[in-house]
């Protein structure tokens, strides 16, 4: 259980991936949403998409040849709020 936790943390230390949980945090998007929403390359994308798929962070819908991301599950935008909050308490001091 702690090494699929530290897989979490480990997965969420990368601002890249930061940035994508928070482009899917409001609905589906597809891969080109997420690429104008975050100005990542698309390939690097895809590659996070696996890896927080894998995680099971993030969930995929097709709907004919498009795919749709989405969180999978909320506790994951819990932990990220908390630490953007985190962040900004110590800004503040």
């Amino acid at each position: 259980m702690l090494e699929r936790t530290a897989e979490i943390f480990q997965a969420l230390s990368t601002v890249s991936r930061l940035r994508i949980l928070l482009s899917v945090v409001d609905g589906d998007r597809t891969v080109t949403e997420i690429v104008q929403a975050t100005g990542l390359s698309q390939p690097l994308v895809s590659q996070h998409l696996r890896t927080l798929r894998g995680l099971r962070m993030v969930r995929v819908r097709r709907r004919g040849r498009k795919a749709f991301y989405a969180l999978e599950d909320v506790h994951v935008m819990t932990i990220v709020r908390d630490a953007i909050a985190h962040v900004r308490e110590d800004l503040i001091r």
